[in-house]
């Protein structure tokens, strides 16, 4: 039977209604990672939650870093959309530990940043690879099920 069937959209929640609560990040050393968040975008690490140690967003959402050491971490993409009055202080802060940001997700133009979207936006790697990604303004949005012929569709290579 398919899924639609199986879950009549009769009962679904409003878009408002759904929220992100909290994401699992791996990391070889959760404090090191959680760290190097944290000092970017300007915030703190939280006291550990069993295996995670988090970094609240401010959002009510929370990064939980949860380490994995004895196997190989798939790199993530994670986007954060901060101020602008903040945007050139966390790049300032990139530079002062010696990461390279870019102004491409593919890292083809390091050192640079993107105005997309009438904004400023970075990407960079956290220390397990993670593709981190600091933006002013997000991308207009989408309308349901947009897929690879939608105009605000981008390609994922």
């Amino acid at each position: 039977m398919p899924y639609d069937q199986q879950y009549p959209h009769e009962t679904e929640l409003s878009a408002a209604a759904v929220q992100l609560n909290h994401t699992a990040i791996y990391a070889r050393d959760r404090h090191l990672s959680a760290e190097f968040i944290a000092a970017i975008l300007g915030l703190t690490v939280s006291a550990p939650f069993g295996p995670f140690l988090p970094v609240d967003l401010g959002n009510g959402v929370t990064l939980d870093y949860y380490e994995k050491r004895d196997e190989p971490i798939q790199s993530q993409h994670y986007a954060f959309l901060v101020p602008d009055a903040q945007f050139h202080a966390m790049i300032a802060r990139l530079e002062a530990v010696g990461v390279t940001y870019y102004a491409d997700p593919s890292h083809t133009e390091p050192g640079q940043i993107n105005r997309l979207f009438g904004g400023h936006g970075a990407y960079f790697d956290d220390p397990d690879g993670h593709n981190m990604e600091i933006m002013t303004r997000s991308a207009p949005s989408r309308p349901p099920g947009g897929g690879p012929d939608d105009p605000g569709s981008v390609p994922v290579t």
